[in-house]
C-alpha cells in the first residue's frame, strides 16, 4: 500500500505559517508529505525544509515524493528531541514549525501495523517500531487499574472499568493478540444500546492505547516550548490535533506562552520577570470547511492553533 495522508487544513497551515522564500521549515510530522511539498512550492532554493518522523515507512514515501527537491533534510526522530535535532543540523533558529499529530491513513489502513479497528492484525500501533513498547504489551501486561486510567483518560471511555475488566479476564484465558480480538471483548464490554450509537465501540479505547504506545501526550507540552523557543521573531508554529486532550494542552501552552506572568493578580506591576513568547494568531481554533469535510472526513476533528514568536 502506497503511503498516502490527505493534507487537512492545507490551506490555512499555508496561510497560517506566513512562509518566507528563503525561510527554514520543520515539518515535525511528515507523514506522506502532503503539508511539506506545498511548503516547498513557496520556498525557493535558498530556503530550506526539515522533515522529521519516527516512523520509516513514512520518510522512506516522503523522500521519493519529493525526490526533484535537494533543499529538504530528513531525520528519523521524535519530535519530542526537536531541539536536538536542530543542534546537530547546525541550525539555531528557524522560520516556522508544523506539527501534524494526526495519525496518517497509511497507518490506518495498513492491516499489519495495527492501528485500526476495522482491520485484523497483530496488536502493535508503534509509530516507530524500534521501539518495545506495543500496544501487546499494554494489553497484556498492565494492570487492570492502569488500564482503566488510560482508557478513561486518554480515550475519554466512560465504560472504561468494565473494558479494563474484560480485557484481564480474557488475557487469563490466553494472551490477547489480534485488533480483532479485543475489538470483540471491548463490544462485550459495552451495553448493546451504546453500540448501535455513536462511533464505533472500539474507537476510543484503541485511541488510548495508541496514545499511550506513542506517548503521544507525554511529548507534546516539552516539544511546543523546544519549538517556540527555535523560532525567530515573527517564526509561527501550527499546530493541527485530532482529540480534546491534545487541543486542551495546545491550547493550555500558547496561552502559558503568551501570558506567562506568575505574579498575583493585585500587583500594580509584573515582577516576576516572565516575559510572552509568542503572540496567539487564532483566537479560535481553525476547523475543516464543508467542502474538506466532503473529500476528506477525517479532518472532522482536527483542528489548527498558530503562535507567533515575539
Amino acid at each position: 500500500m502506497s503511503f498516502k495522508h490527505i493534507p487537512v487544513l492545507l490551506d490555512e497551515c499555508m496561510d497560517g505559517l506566513n512562509i518566507k522564500e528563503d525561510g527554514i521549515y520543520v515539518d515535525c510530522t511528515l507523514g506522506g508529505a502532503g503539508h511539506s511539498s506545498e511548503i516547498l512550492k513557496k520556498i525557493s532554493k535558498n530556503g530550506r525544509l526539515i522533515g522529521i518522523d519516527q516512523d520509516t515507512d513514512a520518510l522512506k514515501a516522503a523522500s521519493e515524493k519529493l525526490k526533484d527537491y535537494n533543499n529538504v533534510t530528513y531525520v528519523h526522530n521524535n519530535f519530542y528531541n526537536i531541539e536536538e535535532i536542530l543542534s546537530e543540523l547546525d541550525i539555531d533558529k528557524v522560520d516556522g514549525i508544523l506539527m501534524d499529530l494526526g495519525v496518517s491513513s497509511y497507518q490506518l489502513d495498513e492491516a499489519e501495523r495495527g492501528f485500526s479497528y476495522m482491520h485484523d492484525a497483530p496488536l502493535d500501533m508503534r509509530m516507530n517500531r524500534d521501539n518495545s513498547l506495543s500496544a501487546y504489551e499494554i494489553v497484556n501486561n498492565y494492570e487492570e487499574n492502569d488500564l482503566y486510567r488510560l482508557i478513561r483518560e486518554y480515550g475519554e471511555e466512560k465504560f472504561a472499568k468494565k473494558i479494563a475488566y474484560f480485557i484481564v479476564k480474557r488475557r487469563k484465558e490466553e494472551p490477547i493478540k489480534t485488533t480483532f480480538q479485543l475489538v470483540d471483548i471491548i463490544k462485550a464490554a459495552i451495553p448493546a444500546r451504546f453500540r448501535r450509537e455513536g462511533p464505533h465501540p472500539a474507537k476510543r479505547t484503541f485511541q488510548a492505547i495508541r496514545i499511550e504506545v506513542n506517548k503521544e501526550l507525554e511529548i507534546l507540552d516539552k516539544a511546543i516550548e523546544d519549538g517556540v523557543n527555535r523560532l525567530n521573531s515573527g517564526g509561527r508554529i501550527a499546530i493541527i490535533t485530532f482529540h480534546s486532550l491534545e487541543d486542551r494542552i495546545v491550547k493550555t501552552k500558547f496561552k502559558k506562552l503568551q501570558d506567562p506572568c506568575e505574579c498575583p493578580k493585585d500587583f500594580p506591576i509584573c515582577v516576576c520577570g516572565k516575559k510572552p513568547e509568542i503572540k496567539i494568531i487564532t483566537r479560535k481554533p481553525k476547523e475543516a470547511s464543508e467542502y474538506e469535510l466532503e473529500i476528506n472526513p477525517r479532518s472532522r476533528s482536527a483542528k489548527l492553533r498558530i503562535g507567533e514568536k515575539l
